[in-house]
């Protein structure tokens, strides 16, 4: 069988198409078009939502000659673990308990779930981090380099797991393989790509609602533009010894070439940023008003299930709000919690 991959932007709404499976992207969960980022969703990633309805698959694709695969541009762990369960779906035609722990492992990474404790340089969401780090590729290349390598790497998952290994934190696995060595010394490096990061962010405490219940929680958040680390975001949260709070940084405000921006919070913390996208994409629509520029594409406010609220991503075709604005409105949105 012959499988061709299309990528598309972030945020797609797609429909079932024969001979195709939508993955990751597609905003609806169907047979043909299995997605999380939207309201209906279950509190799944789309790996995990694979295991568990392989009929979302295999009601869909009858075996072709060709098999086309469409997901978001820049596929990432959950991606590409979706990928590879459904092309070992349609090759066994079930779910074995491998399948199983890479979709659960799969769910544990897209929900920035991470344990604290974990040896970062020893989990497979970090060692492919660091295979992709640093690519200075046209983008059609880096996905096409990114498929590449992480159904390989998906399919060295999934035989250690068949012979029952643990594969969430395990040197044991990569040790001897130099590609994985080298991909580990080069998270441990990135460590130090973080202190220089955390060197020249901005850092500010602030209260955020609590998720499940009234009320707020005081969190230090971390403001870091053009960020060198790859796994910022891991080493933030678990860094106890240098936010005020002794805690980690819970909020991560992120900044790519002022074109970017990402918000997000830890989900440990029982807190969220719910609100803070409307107020976003209300001040967006008045400078774009202001400039003449049409308002194709919102504020991602993170409204499904699976994300709960807690995490905000820019616009696809960017944002005309500076730094500056976006975290003044993250200090207002605060501020007016009450």
């Amino acid at each position: 069988m012959e499988v061709i991959y299309e990528f598309v932007p972030y945020g797609e709404n797609l429909e079932p198409r024969p001979n195709t499976i939508v993955l990751d992207v597609g905003m609806k969960t169907m047979p043909g078009v299995i997605d999380h980022h939207h309201p209906n969703a279950e509190t799944e990633c789309t790996a995990s939502l694979i295991v568990k309805y392989p009929s979302l698959v295999l009601d869909h694709i009858k075996i072709p000659e060709n098999l086309r695969i469409v997901t978001h541009r820049l596929p990432d762990f959950d991606a590409l673990s979706s990928i590879f369960l459904t092309l070992k779906l349609l090759e066994l035609g079930k779910v074995d308990s491998a399948m199983e722990k890479i979709a659960r492992y799969a769910k544990i990474v897209d929900s920035a779930s991470l344990p604290k404790k974990i040896d970062l340089a020893a989990t497979p969401y970090s060692i492919l981090r660091a295979l992709f780090a640093g690519a200075k590729k046209e983008e059609a290349l880096i996905n096409r380099d990114r498929m590449a390598e992480g159904i390989k790497f998906m399919k060295f998952l999934y035989a250690k797991a068949k012979e029952g290994y643990d594969i969430e934190e395990n040197r044991v696995l990569f040790s001897g393989i130099e590609r994985y060595e080298k991909a580990m010394r080069k998270v441990e490096d990135d460590y130090f790509h973080y202190l220089d990061d955390l060197s020249r962010a901005q850092r500010l405490t602030l209260d955020l609602p609590l998720s499940q219940e009234e009320g707020k929680r005081k969190v230090d958040g971390l403001i870091v533009k053009n960020p060198s680390s790859f796994l910022l975001k891991e080493w933030a949260r678990r860094d106890i010894t240098q936010s005020s709070l002794g805690d980690g940084f819970s909020l991560l405000a992120t900044n790519f070439g002022d074109q970017r921006y990402i918000l997000g919070v830890d989900p440990e913390k029982g807190v969220d940023l719910k609100g803070l996208g409307d107020l976003l994409n209300l001040n967006e629509a008045k400078k774009r008003e202001v400039f003449g520029r049409p308002f194709a594409f919102r504020w991602y406010d993170g409204n499904c299930p699976f994300f709960n609220y807690r995490i905000i991503d820019s616009p696809q075709d960017g944002s005309l709000l500076s730094q500056q604005e976006i975290i003044g409105l993250l200090q207002d949105f605060s501020r007016n919690l009450g």
